[in-house]
């Protein structure tokens, strides 16, 4: 039997969960018309195979009408929800993992334009910056209707097979009572006492219990310490879990530490790359050793050595490890197999977070198979036939492509100009905060070395050095190099730099310095933050109606925190028009989408962020050799099946291209194209 930490058994109540290792409350906006369908539970099912003990779905479900969803969550206040609940628990069950939900009424974290047009509740007349609608402040019936819905809610959860439940106590309607900070009532609810706070969601936990009944698993996810002046402190948080504990009505304890009403809040609960990982896990621990309540917590906790840690110091009885099982759902089966090293590392990027607070569904950065489980692979089947495979590339659409074929057990041989790998990948890392990207290219040539895949480096490969190795097929995976054509010019833009040249450092910023950014993305804000902390003035300038909006909320935080005590100036709604030398300054001439005003501004240096254009010279060059002539039978890429045309019988190798090399996107991108072309070849 293992001595591991992680994978001993807890026992919880009558609950035998087989290691220490859970997902916590996440809800990946995957459910249809607010059920979690077939999708949402082969996503969990995947886990669950590979080991997670247990799985804490939605995040939240919503009880009430009133609490419209805004990450398309799951409808806990529908009576259909059950048949589906039970179709998800036993999907996960099937595979002897717990499964539990999170239930919540979002209070003023949401909107009264979605759903049933319902204003927004909470105890506070105040707004969510973060949502931005103002609610009603709750009465008398509303507390009590509300209450009903989370029995109800309750009742729905066990009758589809859940082992549990766990409320949202933080940031959502429950919270918001129990925070002095966003209380606003007066009376038995109100903000002058403890206990006056804590009651309803006191007898919301009641009203459940005298539902679901003594056995049914009940616990709280909630801020012990809301790290804000005015909110709740570290030593009242303290206070209101020893009161919790007292209850004797919960079976766990799930410790948060923070606010999420604006981003800035948001990412010191769920930090992202470049930010300390664990960072309140010592607290976490304190709330155990006070209550000696079975405790629970997340926060990027994004490797096994940390995790294993949190265990054996007594910190935790369950470690949530929710995003880096995005990244690789298989982390509990290779810890058991001794293949630590094998784990598909989270970088932190959050790219599947941030997603969903656009309003978009959760994806990795670097596993497109998450979320996908449906169509894509999180483990390659080897082909029935071996073939020559010639990738020209080594960035991460390349090495992605590389990876998968070499699974398929094809011989893999990869040209690379530069002299190591990592492409766009390797310039974005030398930012000091954004380091940790450069794992998706290290797991990926770990993986390709452990399968014998050759590597030619500085290597410029054109169409003789490609055909000598006889491919049976030829992937260009080649990128893009900085795109400074303007639109306006139709032309390359005279006196201008590009992003890359910034933050290479291949030219230094200069004394006043414009960014013009088009493509929203993360270059320019890095550049900016290069120049500003050299000591630039710095002019960020889209033509959109906001900056950056490729960078979304969290992961603009870092950036900036960085820039407000530097002199950066962000300009929306301008275009620029052209760029013209000025004796020893540059004049840009500046337009607007909107109207005919045009202006010029003064600047040292010019740096332009438009995406790449691709470099696919090779590509046209290898086009007349190939079978395919280069194309590609999308139907067979959306459905999984093998590519087939033949346009040119006495072409000698299917031909393809992937990534920045067909048009400038992002990484998620690039390695999707890889990964749904190879995996079929």
């Amino acid at each position: 039997m293992s001595k591991d930490p992680l994978l001993q058994p807890y026992q919880l109540k009558h609950l035998t969960l087989r290691n220490r290792i859970m997902t916590t409350a996440h809800e990946p906006a995957y459910p249809e018309d607010g059920m979690p369908k077939d999708r949402y539970a082969a996503y969990h099912a995947e886990r669950a195979k590979a080991g997670v003990a247990l799985a804490m779905t939605a995040g939240s479900a919503s009880v009430s009408r009133d609490s419209p969803p805004v990450f398309n969550n799951i409808l806990a206040y529908d009576d259909a929800v059950v048949s589906w609940t039970k179709r998800l628990t036993d999907a996960i069950h099937e595979h002897g993992c717990a499964a539990m939900i999170q239930l919540t009424h979002l209070g003023r974290r949401t909107t009264w334009n979605k759903g049933d047009w319902l204003p927004s509740l909470s105890s506070s007349r105040h707004r969510e910056p973060a949502h931005r609608a103002f609610p009603k402040l709750m009465e008398d019936w509303d507390i009590a209707r509300v209450i009903e819905d989370f029995a109800d809610a309750a009742e729905r959860m066990k009758e589809g097979g859940m082992d549990g439940i766990e409320l949202q106590v933080y940031g959502h309607l429950l919270d918001q009572f129990w925070s002095p900070l966003t209380n606003d009532l007066t009376g038995p609810y109100g903000a002058d006492t403890l206990e006056n706070r804590m009651r309803f969601p006191l007898e919301v936990l009641e009203a459940i219990r005298e539902r679901v009944g003594p056995e049914f698993i009940v616990g709280f996810r909630y801020t012990a310490d809301e790290a804000q002046k005015g909110g709740i402190t570290a030593e009242e948080g303290l206070e209101i879990s020893k009161k919790l504990a007292a209850t004797g009505q919960l079976d766990f304890l799930n410790v948060i530490r923070g606010r999420i009403h604006t981003d800035p809040a948001m990412t010191d609960i769920i930090p992202v790359q470049g930010m300390k990982s664990a960072p309140h896990l010592d607290f976490a621990g304190s709330v155990r050793a006070a209550t000696g309540m079975p405790t629970f917590h997340a926060s990027r906790i994004p490797d096994v050595a940390t995790a294993r840690h949190a265990v054996a110091a007594g910190l935790l009885d369950m470690v949530g490890m929710t995003r880096a099982h995005m990244a690789d759902p298989h982390i509990v089966q290779k810890i058991r197999e001794g293949r630590e090293e094998d784990i598909r590392p989270c970088v932190g990027a959050t790219y599947c977070l941030d997603r969903i607070y656009e309003g978009g569904e959760a994806l990795c950065i670097h596993n497109p198979a998450t979320g996908r489980e449906l169509t894509m692979p999180h483990v390659i089947v080897p082909a029935e036939k071996r073939r020559r495979v010639v990738i020209v590339g080594a960035g991460p659409a390349g090495l992605e492509a590389a990876r998968v074929a070499a699974e398929r057990g094809h011989l893999v041989t990869v040209f690379e100009a530069a002299d190591a790998p990592g492409g766009q990948i390797r310039l974005t890392a030398q930012s000091p905060r954004r380091r940790e990207m450069i794992g998706i290219i290290d797991w990926r040539m770990a993986q390709c070395a452990a399968r014998d895949v050759t590597f030619l480096f500085n290597t410029w490969a054109e169409v003789a050095e490609v055909t000598a190795l006889s491919p049976d097929l030829v992937i260009v995976a080649t990128g893009g190099l900085p795109n400074l054509e303007l639109f306006e010019t139709r032309g390359e833009a005279d006196h201008v730099v590009s992003t890359w040249d910034i933050l290479s450092g291949d030219i230094k910023p200069a004394e006043h310095v414009l960014i013009y950014d088009e493509s929203g993305d993360h270059p320019a804000l890095q550049a900016a933050e290069i120049a500003a902390t050299a000591g630039s003035r710095v002019e960020i300038m889209t033509p959109d109606r906001t900056f950056a909006p490729e960078v979304m909320g969290m992961n603009l935080v870092p950036y900036m925190r960085s820039l407000q005590d530097k002199d950066v100036t962000f300009t929306v709604a301008r275009r620029l028009l052209g760029v013209a030398r000025d004796g020893n300054a540059l004049t840009a001439r500046i337009g607007t989408d909107y109207s005919d005003h045009v202006t010029d501004g003064r600047y040292d240096q010019v740096v332009v962020n438009y995406g790449t254009r691709p470099l696919e010279d090779l590509y046209f060059d290898l086009r007349p050799l190939s079978l395919n002539g280069g194309a590609v039978d999308q139907e067979a890429v959306i459905k999984g099946a093998p590519q087939t045309i033949n346009r040119n019988p006495d072409g000698s190798f299917q031909l393809f291209r992937i990534g920045d090399a067909v048009s400038a996107r992002n990484t998620h991108a690039a390695i999707y194209d890889a990964l749904r072309l190879v995996k079929d070849l």
